[in-house]
């Protein structure tokens, strides 16, 4: 018996619905449309060809990877680098640091300024290890 109405116009019932034994319900609804096979070629083509450009491509350093101008202090520091990612020189400063041993030994987040580290770190005797990236950011010029 095929059940029809203004709003499900496409399901219909192989049995009567019966409240007090559920019996098995088939359920048939109408297929979703199918898109045109040209135009899933043409986006999976344009996504080979996205994919190769990138590949070919490189893509140039932007934010903190792009090499940017030092000032004196920070090239005197870093051995005359005159430009430096500002991602690079951090690891150059931390590098300096472990190989010194100048890591508080009672809080390794404090670091003990010498004199090459005072030069580019205003001055200052112990830096917390979050303060670096802020001490360090007056040195790159734009």
């Amino acid at each position: 018996m095929a059940v029809s109405s203004g709003v499900f116009s496409s399901v219909f019932v192989a049995q009567p619905a019966s409240f007090v034994n559920p019996s098995p319900v088939a359920v048939v609804m109408r297929a979703p449309a199918k898109l045109p096979l040209r135009s899933l070629s043409i986006t999976a083509a344009s996504k080979q060809a996205t994919e190769t450009e990138t590949e070919t491509k490189k893509r140039e350093p932007r934010g903190i990877m792009k090499p940017r101008r030092v000032s004196p202090e920070m090239q005197a520091f870093l051995g005359g680098v005159a430009e430096i990612p500002r991602t690079q020189a951090l690891k150059e400063i931390w590098a300096y640091i472990k190989a010194q041993n100048l890591q508080d030994p009672a809080n390794k987040k404090v670091i003990i300024c010498d004199e090459n580290l005072k030069t580019i770190f205003a001055g200052k005797d112990r830096v917390g290890f979050l303060e670096i990236a802020g001490l360090i950011s007056p040195h790159f010029l734009k």
